[in-house]
């Protein structure tokens, strides 16, 4: 399942999210392909295709909600048109400090099977996927049940699910299940990609040096968050490169034989959480 060589002139690289984290991994892993940038901000794109462009990738920009799947189908199939895809890396989500539970739900679980859905169908040999969610999705006490429907049922059913309807308008188990679904949701879909000779998996991210952090750590769970990076050892949040590095392993022919895993990388912070 070895993808073609790094790298080449010819190679597609879709990346879901114009902010902090989404740009560099455009920057890790786009240069000398063509590099499609989607995000729902115009503004937002616009900065980040113009600054890209001017360090001499070859990006371009798509205005593009990955709650809407027309518009997530639109962009597989524009990226697809213009040749092969070596990476998808989904980087879009929001959390409880920003965000209603039922956007939560919509953004993190429902955009993410909207682009487990339609780039499988533009998929091909070498094709690697990696959809960035949280490690809060590894806090949730869920049911094998739960995490077999969340897993498995169809997209339109999703919001259906009774799990749903229990959480109702709590934004912080929304977030904790919505991102418990992105998680293995695209494990369960990594047999259906490998038929195709392509990867999926997930990169879970702790706190991150981002703007969406920065909101946070302003809101009423900022303490909390600080509090617990310094008790779990690292002391600091991650930059966004840091997850690049990773999304690049990922996505790169040293993990050929990685599919259908999800890869922790928040300084300790599950592992402090679970034992001490």
């Amino acid at each position: 399942m070895a993808g073609l060589p790094y790298g080449a002139r010819d190679d597609v690289v879709v990346v879901v999210g114009a902010g902090g984290i989404g740009t560099a991994v455009a920057r890790r892993i786009g240069s000398g392909r063509t590099l499609f940038l989607a995000d729902a901000s115009r503004g937002q794109l616009d900065r980040t295709v113009t600054a890209l462009r001017a360090e001499g990738y070859a990006a371009q920009g798509t205005v593009m909600d990955v709650c809407e799947r027309a518009s997530v189908r639109k962009l597989a199939e524009a990226a697809a048109a213009e040749g092969r895809i070596a990476a998808v890396v989904h980087t879009a989500g929001v959390c409880a400090a920003i965000a209603s539970a039922s956007t939560n739900f919509l953004v993190n679980m429902v955009g993410t099977a909207h682009v487990l859905d339609e780039f499988q169908a533009v998929a091909t040999r070498g094709t690697a996927l990696v959809c960035l969610t949280a490690v809060a999705g590894h806090y949730g006490s869920l049911s094998p049940d739960e995490e077999t429907a969340l897993a498995t049922v169809g997209t339109e059913e999703l919001l259906a699910l009774d799990i749903v309807a229990r959480v109702g308008d709590d934004a912080v188990p929304a977030y904790i299940v919505s991102n418990r679904a992105a998680q293995i949701r695209a494990q369960a879909a990594a047999l259906a990609w490998s038929l195709r000779g392509a990867r999926v998996n997930t990169v879970s991210v702790g706190v991150v040096s981002t703007a969406m952090a920065r909101a946070e750590s302003g809101s009423v769970y900022g303490e909390h968050v600080g509090k617990s990076l310094d008790a779990c050892g690292a002391g600091r949040a991650a930059t966004p490169t840091e997850i690049a590095d990773a999304v690049a392993f990922l996505t790169g022919p040293e993990s050929s034989y990685l599919t259908g895993t999800d890869l922790v990388v928040d300084g300790g912070l599950t592992a402090w959480m679970r034992w001490h």
